[in-house]
């Protein structure tokens, strides 16, 4: 296990090698302002020198090989979590980065919980009740940006975990806990989302938008390695989304112009 799990490291390092150079590069290309947009449209694409916090809620649907239907069919299961961490600057121009902040890819941490019902003995060794799994996952991930165009990104989030696990059977007059253990996800995926458009009269509306994010998830190592407990399986995440790097940047962009104007006024 400890072989697999390193050659899997290695395997990953060498993945966000290859990605950081060979998207690295860009061609030429043309991009032409719409009537949507002004001089204090902080949408258009900027080279920042620093990094930008980002942060968002992050509610997926996981499909665990041991969670199925009376047809033997996988059946997902609600994982709620936050991620929070910072866009990185492209050291050099790329083409597919030609909006909002230009970053080159997304890291940092993330937690996430699950709290499941399953009827279904014979999962854990010993055990035929009904029994109820609390998960809590901590993660670090690293998203490269394969495409950022106008109000579309392409990622590709890479992420891994340690995980902690904890069982219940629920007697007449409490929950006894039957088992409990320590396990490590893996997960790759790609996300994309699309961001509303920066409208003159109503710039708040480009804080938001809609994504989609689809994956696979894998353990390197079990928690119970004796039961048929399986975290593995593909997972999605659909829904609304909420941009907090266009928030900030407005809102810098806002009170640097308010100085601006007020320093005008005294000077006048």
């Amino acid at each position: 296990m400890k072989r697999t799990a390193w050659q899997l490291l290695l395997l990953f390092l060498g993945w966000i090698g290859i990605w950081s150079t060979g998207w690295a590069q860009g061609q030429a290309g043309i991009q032409k302002k719409t009537k949507l947009t002004d001089g204090r449209d902080s949408s258009q694409t900027e080279i920042p020198s620093s990094l930008t916090f980002t942060a968002s809620t992050d509610q997926r649907f996981f499909f665990f090989n041991d969670t199925r239907n009376e047809n033997n069919k996988l059946t997902p299961v609600s994982v709620y979590g936050v991620r929070a961490g910072f866009l990185f600057p492209a050291k050099h121009k790329r083409d597919a980065l030609t909006s909002g902040r230009a970053a080159s890819f997304k890291a940092g941490a993330g937690f996430y919980f699950v709290n499941q019902h399953l009827d279904q003995p014979g999962l854990l060794p010993n055990t035929s009740a009904a029994v109820t799994r609390h998960l809590r996952i901590a993660t670090v991930f690293y998203e490269r940006y394969l495409y950022r165009k106008g109000p579309f990104e392409i990622s590709l989030p890479t992420e891994i975990g340690y995980g902690h696990s904890r069982y219940e059977v629920a007697e007449p007059d409490k929950d006894v806990e039957v088992a409990r253990g320590i396990f490590i996800p893996v997960g790759v995926g790609v996300s994309m989302a699309y961001q509303f458009p920066y409208v003159r009269w109503f710039k708040p509306l480009r804080w938001f938008g809609l994504y989609l994010l689809t994956g696979y998830r894998f353990v390197l190592k079990k928690d119970i390695p004796e039961s048929q407990i399986n975290y593995s399986g593909p997972y999605v995440s659909v829904g609304p989304s909420f941009f907090l790097e266009n928030f900030t940047a407005d809102v810098k962009s806002w009170a640097r112009h308010r100085k601006e104007r007020r320093r005008d006024k005294v000077a006048k």
